[in-house]
């Protein structure tokens, strides 16, 4: 029973912090079209992002759990679309170097929330090895597949995504587009 405590708990402040996000900056709609972020053209090449993360929040701790869990990571949107691909490169839960290969899909929360999107990518992650390859689901020799939903919000060049690595974390990321 302690182990569904802490994950409610941790559920609620996931939630808590995306309200205060949310309340932040600012989730009513614009007052005026001068407030009104202008529309921009895709660019023909699409946008590259370049994203991190300096730390994951464990949900359930675990004294293998390193200290310092990190992700860097390169994300191209195609011209006209909400489809992705990206890599990242990072240090998992219990020291081991990995890699995502992923594609996904952007949804806008909506007309009166123009910066706001939920996102979901899928795709193939490397590196879980012995000791830890259990720690992953239908992990076979380091690969197994991942699937992670986000929430972000998106201003000029900047985004912030809250992910949710399935019942094991959460993460923050910082993307900025180098290309778009």
């Amino acid at each position: 029973m302690p182990v569904l405590i802490r994950r409610c708990a941790w559920a609620a402040a996931g939630l808590a912090a995306v309200l205060a996000c949310l309340s932040v900056f600012g989730l009513s709609a614009p007052a005026s079209a001068a407030e009104e972020p202008a529309p921009r053209t895709p660019s023909p090449q699409g946008t590259l992002t370049l994203l991190g993360s300096p730390k994951v929040m464990h949900i359930d701790s675990d004294p293998d759990h390193v200290d310092w869990s990190w992700l860097v990571g390169l994300e191209w949107q195609r011209p006209d679309s909400r489809w992705h691909f990206g890599f990242s490169y990072f240090n998992n839960s219990f020291g081991q170097k990995c890699q995502f290969y992923y594609t996904g899909y952007t949804w806008k929360l909506g007309e009166n929330y123009p910066n706001w999107y939920l996102k979901l990518s899928g795709g193939l992650i490397y590196g879980y090895k012995e000791p830890y390859e259990d720690k992953v689901p239908f992990n076979h020799n380091g690969y197994s597949p991942g699937i992670f939903p986000a929430l972000g919000y998106k201003w000029n060049r900047w985004n912030v995504q809250f992910v949710t690595l399935g019942t094991a974390a959460v993460m923050f990321t910082v993307g900025y587009d180098v290309i778009r």
